[in-house]
């Protein structure tokens, strides 16, 4: 039977062969973005195709934006899935219903279109598979959604009534090739645009722009279809195409894109370059750029904006490229497909490294488990080969681009070989990256994902085994560290292993962005929100960013881990070690300052680092810091030390701080233990200094005019993470589930005992789940000087406890017109014990709503580490209650409660009530990877054992 163009597996028919995206050429175009007529149709066979005639009435059809997604604007609704494609899985054939969206758009040529030549209709990118015609005619079909595709139409153009009718069906043959965890988006959503090429105009060229580290020299060829010339102003560079030419030039490398601007000149146009040199090689196993290594500290980045899906515009993939830049990031691997050709131009502009990847992933034949994958079925290789075509040809000309990627979790097969064997015959000066296939044959590094820190260490070691081929090549983690909702954790760790072994070069947390969509209830949603079956739930926000671009906590630890300046501090000597992390550039473009902070306002002096700017990579300095100045009595003394930019740059304002660390200088006083009044009556309650407690209960009823919402009483319960709730496939145990059947959320407190002695108030309670034998006997024993209260904690566990616990600590309710928060300890946002490198001891001040990290999904949050005091006011300067821990604790506060938290779907179902919950936990069990990577490390485990921890408590008079 012979199928509909849209179930063929060919890639397409009528286009033009691909070639180089082209950004700077002045002949004329005309941009076909805007308002385009539109009409859904259920199904690929509803109606003819009457609607691109010539003179068709399109006047009663919609309206849709192009670039853009019709489900975003008001036509069926969207999609998401993970690994499962959501229609049978019969290739190459979809489903009959298969909404299929009819454009059209009308246009007069400008009236100073050239006459002469000829002219190419462009498409950026169309999801899944699109028919075109021009003027009635048709021109072909083509499939390959993130990629170009260009048609001849100069024979077709008229000066005016020009109309274009585009066809476009959301499930084709090419759907069974894009199955990239990520929102099913059909539509038109990249530019749309019709371009002059006058006679003796460029057809394809290629720069060839390579390197020489040793004579700092580079060597420049431009490859052009039309017969040439090639100018280089800067450099005095005047070269007929295809002829070599070597000069004195400054490298381009991430760390300082510099660019050369350059023109190509053939009889019929002139088209701008811009020119990076630089070499790239596999040298000694490893990977290097102007005979460097270097050491990815990437991101995996899908295109996405809230509103309009992956139809970007300029200013939002230069935010993008900035915000990287500005969080020491310097690496992106284009997840799963090419981007938009203009943030590539960005990424040479700006300076990123690139690992771009072919629209390639046929995952959901991998989770099925049955053969049929495209990638080694012969039928199916010239789409392979057309789409590795289509990414190198449009993408060749950008420096930033140091290595292609054949696609994402296919498997392995003789179309990804083929694929690889073309690469390589086109593009020789790149390397090859590929990760489904352990064997390696086809790729120049091994590329994991989600490996945990031990095998990673192995593998740093060369003790990983596998074949010989692969044991000499370097590894990137092409995946690691997923970003869902609160996370990722044990980046430090994997860092650390990164800078121990040379053969670990970095890798790519995944990924960029929470692909949140905008939405009227639910704030952000997510998959099922839009009722499809099947559906992946939230795995769709996994970013480091949320949906608005906002940076989320775990980007903030990202750039803290990845920074490219290392202070190390000797209390002893007084001196401070300055290491340079970056691996081609010196620290002429930073400042450095040191600062001695002390616990008490306006308690801090600062001046100067005086660190050698000339400070090659890899190269330390140790300088001597000016003498501390003396502590007020009692008071705490911090050393912050940080590097600025000092020059103006193109990404970045004048003093952003790209690297910092904090050290103790002087250690934390002791905690005055507050002894000596006695329990008294006082009506119906029971007085002790300035509490009030309950005399039957010995709950805390008030503390001075501060009357409770809710008692201190013993807490393990958290509204489970992502990475607690852990993914259905994982190996490892799971605690969040775990956590719920053995009923850890919903503890049981039963009073043991009250007991009013001379010096003290004690209460003995056993907290424990339901239908389990196990428990936690804690004794809470309150005790004060008349003007502080203070309650030691002691819990003994009671049983054989198998797991973790979530948390461990009190938690009470004050009234919520003590919204305002004072602390000193870490901040300014949140940190666990495994994401805690962007937290820096000092003073801060912030209100309680402020304080809530608002993920896509809710769940736990916003806890502040090594806190030593904390203060809940009616305002900045207000009254209210002040908590001194001993030791140190972790401080949360929250407008609702954990239940409220955990129970919450959306951002929008927590509601402020008239509580603030405030946790003052002694422990908390670490965040980890496992919502897709690995679990918590040991080290950052909660286990249970026997603990004692004191808070005191006195209430703070609002400031005159």
């Amino acid at each position: 039977m012979e199928l509909p163009y849209h179930e063929d597996v060919s890639p397409g028919t009528g286009g033009l062969p691909p070639r180089a995206w082209c950004a700077g050429s002045d002949a004329a175009s005309l941009s076909l973005n805007g308002s385009w007529r539109f009409r859904l149709s259920p199904g690929a066979c509803g109606p003819d195709e009457s609607f691109a005639a010539d003179g068709f009435d399109a006047a009663a059809w919609d309206e849709v934006v192009v670039p853009g997604h019709w489900v975003l604007q008001g036509h069926g609704a969207p999609h998401y899935t993970n690994q499962q494609y959501p229609f049978p899985v019969d290739p190459p054939r979809v489903p009959t219903e298969n909404p299929t969206g009819d454009h059209l758009r009308c246009f007069d040529l400008p009236a100073d279109w050239p006459a002469d030549g000829t002219a190419v209709l462009r498409f950026d990118g169309v999801e899944s598979c699109a028919r075109v015609w021009l003027n009635g005619t048709p021109l072909g079909d083509f499939k390959g959604s993130r990629l170009p595709h260009e048609f001849a139409v100069g024979h077709l153009l008229r000066p005016v009534d020009n109309v274009v009718a585009v066809r476009v069906h959301q499930w084709s043959s090419g759907s069974y090739l894009e199955d990239q965890d990520q929102w099913w988006l059909p539509g038109i959503f990249r530019d749309v645009t019709l371009l002059h090429r006058p006679a003796g105009a460029a057809g394809d060229f290629f720069t060839h722009a390579s390197y020489d580290h040793e004579e700092g020299t580079g060597t420049l060829r431009v490859d052009c279809d039309v017969p040439g010339r090639v100018t280089v102003p800067e450099l005095g560079v005047d070269v007929a195409t295809g002829e070599g030419v070597t000069v004195p030039v400054e490298p381009w490398t991430a760390e300082r894109p510099r660019l050369y601007d350059a023109v190509l000149s053939t009889p019929g146009e002139r088209i701008a370059l811009r020119v990076g040199f630089r070499t790239v090689a596999l040298t000694g196993g490893l990977i290097t750029v102007n005979g460097r290594p270097l050491l990815f500290r990437g991101v995996n980045r899908h295109e996405f904006h809230p509103d309009h899906g992956r139809a970007l515009d300029l200013a939002t993939m230069r935010a993008d490229v900035m915000l990287m830049k500005q969080h020491n990031i310097n690496a992106v691997r284009t997840a799963h497909y090419p981007p938009h050709p203009a943030f590539l131009d960005l990424c040479d502009e700006l300076g990123l490294w690139v690992i771009d990847e072919c629209d390639l992933e046929t995952h959901g034949f991998m989770a099925l488990g049955r053969g049929g994958n495209p990638v080694d079925d012969d039928r199916w290789t010239p789409a392979l080969l057309d789409r590795a075509a289509r990414t190198v040809e449009r993408d060749k000309n950008h420096p930033s681009v140091i290595v292609w990627s054949l696609g994402n979790e296919c498997g392995t097969g003789r179309g990804l070989r083929a694929m690889a064997a073309w690469i390589r015959e086109r593009d020789p000066d790149r390397l090859l990256h590929y990760e489904g296939d352990p064997s390696c044959q086809d790729t120049d590094m091994y590329s994991r994902m989600y490996a945990d820190h031990a095998e990673v260490e192995r593998i740093g070691r060369g003790e990983d085994g596998g074949p010989e081929e692969r044991r000499r090549l370097p590894f990137v983690l092409c995946e690691y560290a997923h970003a869902m909702g609160n996370g990722p954790g044990g980046l430090r760790e994997y860092q650390d292993l990164f800078e121990r072994y040379d053969r670990l070069q970095g890798g790519f947390v995944w990924e960029w962005i929470d692909h949140g969509l905008r939405h009227p209830e639910f704030g952000y949603a997510y998959g099922g929100d839009f009722g499809e079956r099947p559906h992946d739930g939230n795995f769709v926000c996994d970013g480091l960013c949320f949906p608005d671009r906002t940076p989320s906590p775990g980007l903030l630890d990202y750039m803290q881990v990845i920074q490219p300046v290392r202070f190390t501090y000797d209390p002893v000597s007084g001196t401070v070690s300055v290491t340079n992390l970056y691996d081609f550039a010196d620290l002429s473009e930073l400042a450095f300052e040191w600062t001695y902070l002390m616990d008490g306002p306006d308690r801090a002096v600062s001046g100067p680092l005086d660190v050698p700017p000339e400070l090659g990579p890899g190269e330390s300095v140790e300088l001597k810091l000016p003498e501390p100045p003396p502590a007020a009595r009692g008071a705490e003394t911090r050393l912050h030390v940080s590097a600025m930019i000092c020059e103006e740059t193109n990404w970045t304002a004048l003093d952003h701080v790209v690297a910092r660390a904090d050290f103790a200088v002087t250690p934390r006083p002791p905690v005055p233990v507050a002894t000596g009044a006695r329990p008294r009556p006082c009506g119906y309650d029971l007085a002790l200094g300035p509490g009030r407690f309950d005399v039957r209960t010995g709950e805390l009823r008030a503390i001075g005019d501060v009357t409770l919402r809710a008692a201190p009483r013993l807490d393990v319960w958290r509204a489970t993470t992502d990475n607690d709730d852990g993914a259905p496939w994982q190996p490892d145990t799971r605690y969040g589930p775990l956590w719920r059947d053995l009923g850890l959320d919903r503890m049981q407190h039963r009073l043991d005992d009250v007991e009013s002695g001379d010096g003290a108030l004690t209460v003995r309670t056993r907290v424990a789940p339901a239908a389990r034998d196990l428990a936690l006997r804690a004794v809470h024993r309150w005790t004060s000087d008349g003007e502080a209260l203070r309650l030691t904690v002691s819990v003994t566990p009671e049983g054989d406890w198998q797991v973790p616990l979530p948390r461990l600590g009190i938690r009470l309710g004050l009234p919520a017109a003590l919204g305002y928060a004072h602390w000193f300890g870490g901040g300014p946002g949140e940190a666990y014990p495994d994401t805690g490198s962007a937290s820096c001891v000092s003073r801060w001040h912030r209100d309680v709503g402020g304080m809530q990290t608002p993920y896509v999904r809710p769940q736990e949050n916003g806890a502040r580490a090594d806190v030593r005091w904390a203060e809940l006011r009616t305002r900045s300067d207000g009254e209210g209650v002040r908590i001194v821990g001993d030791p140190a604790f972790w401080f949360t506060a929250r407008p609702w409660s954990t239940e409220q938290l955990d129970a919450a779907a959306h951002r929008t179902d927590l509601v402020p009530g008239d509580t603030v919950w405030v946790h003052l936990d002694h422990g908390q069990r670490g965040i980890g990877t496992q919502s897709c990577g690995p679990g918590v490390l040991p080290q950052h485990e909660l286990r249970v054992a026997p603990a004692e921890f004191a808070f005191t408590f006195t209430t703070v008079a609002r400031e005159r």
